[in-house]
């Protein structure tokens, strides 16, 4: 295991719902599984007026996202993992702010090493990165200093471009952690170790022997509370332009030339300077749909439609859907496509991978499985998180028909082995300075040249927003993006149940 060293965790944006829903749990899993360092220390840091208490009070003890997990725990455990956590009352000030730090720091012997997390809109993160600069606080010598900032990181290629550089006024590039929680994800990183540790996959991919390449993101809810921030964003920023490119640059990455942080981020970035970028608009038409999702009933229930939603203007034409075909213009995928989509209010939730493979040039027997007959590889990303091969076996009896078997591996079935959820993962990583699964300022921008065409084609262009009731797969023109290369998967919740729908119950 990874030594990690003493260190103090500051949150600026304490008092809001990540750091109550994501970090505590995952610091304090973190904890009770013995992965923090003997000195240790939690300062949460935002406009509340809380007190130490108020805090560990309303991020552990009255949690409603801890509860499960504190119900059977000794309450000197809980006291135990109380009495790491800190809170300091933003002002104007930060001077304020650095006295504190350095009485923890002395106090509790976290050797000058801190992570800034800014739990906080990317707005004030320049304002932010500066008055700790100004303290002196993000300046290495006598110890490290590590910022992890949360997304959207930029708008477009030109706010991405803006944030990176005013962050790098105050804080150098290796200092940077841009979090992804889709890349602490176990089934996301070991995208990497199906490809690169598997000789019966690693010479199988490249475009001699994959058909086409699909990637589902599917959400059963709507926007819920998020109408606001969802209608200035929409599908293809919220989900596309960082965790499907990830996850997209993990499958056509070049294999790196060691495991280190820098060797494969060198790669991913390749990978995403690579995909064909969308110049003119008729391909821009003819590779990418979007559409909203309509009222409907479900289960026997009234759902809202998409502009009927909190937040959201009466007239919007945000997409909640947003299906997209592209290129990538490299000896090893070229010719291949890829189709990607990502939406609100599907049939299920699921995030999922599928390799399809070609099938020989001349079939000698006949398939059972008519317009099914691909060999495939599915990566479940999420829910039952696993992996799937479907390959043809022999019909019993008499003649050679054949049809598709399934053979996989399911994540649950590691009974003895503690999956850490992405935060904790990623906590962890940046604790130990581990970049691996964090993204680096040319691997943002890259990823936003790709998809700032596409945005202005959508706003300045009359392309049309297409409308699909909640519950279905998308606008029923969504099936023309992949016509003539094949189907649309369309999973069920459980990874193997493909019966090439998915139903609601």
């Amino acid at each position: 295991m990874e030594n990690t060293e003493n260190q103090m965790l500051i949150i600026f944006g304490a008092s809001g719902d990540l750091t109550a829903r994501k970090l505590i749990p995952a610091i304090y899993n973190l904890y009770k599984g013995n992965h923090l360092p003997e000195n240790y220390v939690v300062l949460g840091a935002s406009r509340s007026d809380w007190s130490d208490a108020d805090f560990r009070k309303n991020v552990v003890e009255e949690s409603k996202y801890l509860e499960d997990e504190l119900k059977n725990v000794d309450n000197e455990f809980i006291s135990e993992f109380c009495n790491k956590l800190f809170y300091h009352p933003l002002k104007e000030d930060y001077s304020c702010l650095k006295n504190r730090i350095e009485k923890l720091n002395n106090e509790y012997g976290t050797d000058n090493n801190f992570i800034f997390y800014f739990s906080v809109p990317p707005s004030i993160y320049e304002s932010l990165a500066k008055n700790i600069y100004e303290q002196d606080l993000s300046k290495e010598g006598i110890g490290w200093k590590r910022l992890i900032v949360e997304k959207p990181f930029g708008y477009s290629l030109e706010t991405a471009r803006n944030l990176n550089h005013a962050l790098h006024k105050y804080f150098k590039e290796p200092q940077i952690f841009r979090i992804d929680h889709y890349l602490g994800k176990e089934t996301v990183q070991n995208l990497l170790v199906t490809r690169f540790a598997n000789s019966i996959f690693e010479p199988l991919w490249n475009r001699n022997y994959i058909h086409h390449v699909e990637v589902t993101n599917a959400e059963s809810v709507g926007v819920e509370k998020r109408g606001g921030y969802y209608d200035k964003s929409g599908a293809l920023r919220d989900m596309f332009q960082n965790h499907l490119l990830q996850i997209v640059s993990l499958i056509i990455m070049e294999p790196p030339i060691g495991s280190n942080a820098e060797e494969i981020r060198n790669e991913k970035v390749k990978a995403l300077k690579s995909l064909r970028i969308m110049k003119d608009d008729k391909t821009l038409h003819d590779h990418t749909i979007r559409a909203q999702y309509v009222s409907s009933i479900i289960d026997g229930k009234h759902v809202k439609g998409y502009r009927e939603e909190d937040g959201v203007e009466s007239n919007s034409t945000t997409e909640t859907y947003a299906a997209i075909k592209f290129f990538v213009d490299n000896w090893r995928w070229a010719d291949v496509p890829f189709y990607v989509r990502t939406a609100k209010r599907m049939p299920t939730k699921v995030t999922e991978v599928v390799i399809h493979f070609k099938t020989p040039h001349h079939q000698i027997f006949k398939e059972s499985d008519i317009g099914n007959n691909d060999n495939k590889l599915v990566i479940r990303i999420q829910p039952d998180e696993g992996i799937l091969i479907k390959f043809g076996v022999k019909v019993p009896g008499q003649g050679f028909n054949v049809e598709r078997a399934n053979l996989d591996f399911y994540y649950s079935s590691l009974v003895d082995t503690y999956v850490m959820t992405a935060y904790e993962r990623l906590l962890l990583d940046a604790m130990q300075g581990d970049a691996t699964l964090y993204a680096r300022a040319d691997e943002v921008e890259a990823a936003w040249e790709f998809v700032d065409p596409i945005l202005n084609y959508w706003k300045n262009s009359d392309s049309k927003v297409y409308g699909y009731s909640a519950g279905v797969w998308g606008p029923e023109n969504a099936d023309d993006l992949i016509e003539g290369v094949a189907m649309w998967r369309n999973p069920s919740a459980n990874l193997a149940d493909d019966p090439g729908f998915c139903v609601l119950k």
